[in-house]
């Protein structure tokens, strides 16, 4: 794929089995005279395929980090590399090809798009990056399979339970080979049995697709199931 992102964006220090490396990362709110500092040097590496959970108080900032590690927000200080590419020296169109290719995201409330079917939300991402069609609908049917809903391609979101969608949700952020997936409470809006088996889909899906998967939660069994827990908490993040 070409754009602004090439391999001269890639640090030559790179570590391939590093795929996030979070260095020195600074972030303060202002209002007013008021100054909230979120993040002070900020720190955090995850492996290709490793599943890490990141738990913290409200307000700690755990949206906050997913938002600056995906570039949606800008840090005060430090650095954020997906794959060595420092994903906040790249400009906007940079970031913007970035998130579309080597990030999936995961929401609480699914954000699937109501006015498309299945099969074309699970491709969109696909689309985005002028994938061939016919390749692209393949694909798509081959992660509804694996996500256990092979029949549904044609149906609209609204047809299906809370689990299902978020399901179909995960589909979608696997859709373009992400190498690494951002989910923002995956379980938040599921029960306990059906966030259980949610969870242990997108994991298990995140380490067959060689994906690094980052997920804030409050949830105890999310993180029980993770590869790594770490706190958020007093400006910093903290191993379990």
């Amino acid at each position: 794929m070409g754009g602004p992102l090439n391999n001269a964006d890639r640090s030559p220090d790179a570590d391939d089995h590093r795929v996030l490396q979070v260095t020195g990362l600074s972030r303060r709110f202002c209002s007013g005279a008021h100054r909230q500092t979120v993040f002070d040097d900020l720190n955090l590496t995850a492996g290709r395929g490793e599943v890490v959970a990141i738990l913290g108080a409200s307000g700690s900032g755990k949206t906050t980090l997913l938002n600056l590690i995906s570039g949606i927000d800008t840090p005060d200080t430090g650095s954020v590399r997906i794959d060595g590419i420092d994903v906040h020296a790249v400009g906007e169109p940079g970031r913007t090809l970035l998130r579309r290719r080597d990030i999936g995201f995961v929401f609480q409330f699914f954000n699937l798009i109501p006015t498309l079917t299945v099969g074309e939300n699970v491709r969109l991402p696909m689309v985005l990056l002028d994938t061939d069609a016919r390749q692209a609908r393949q694909r798509a049917q081959q992660l509804l399979g694996q996500v256990g809903l092979p029949a549904v391609a044609d149906r609209y979101p609204e047809t299906l339970s809370g689990g299902e969608q978020q399901r179909i949700a995960v589909a979608r952020a696997l859709a373009h080979r992400p190498k690494i997936l951002l989910a923002d409470e995956p379980t938040g809006n599921l029960d306990e049995d059906t966030g259980r088996q949610v969870f242990g889909l997108l994991s298990d899906m995140a380490r067959h697709h060689d994906a690094t998967l980052l997920v804030v939660t409050h949830s105890p069994l999310v993180a029980a199931a993770a590869d790594r827990v770490l706190y958020l908490r007093h400006g910093g993040i903290h191993a379990a």
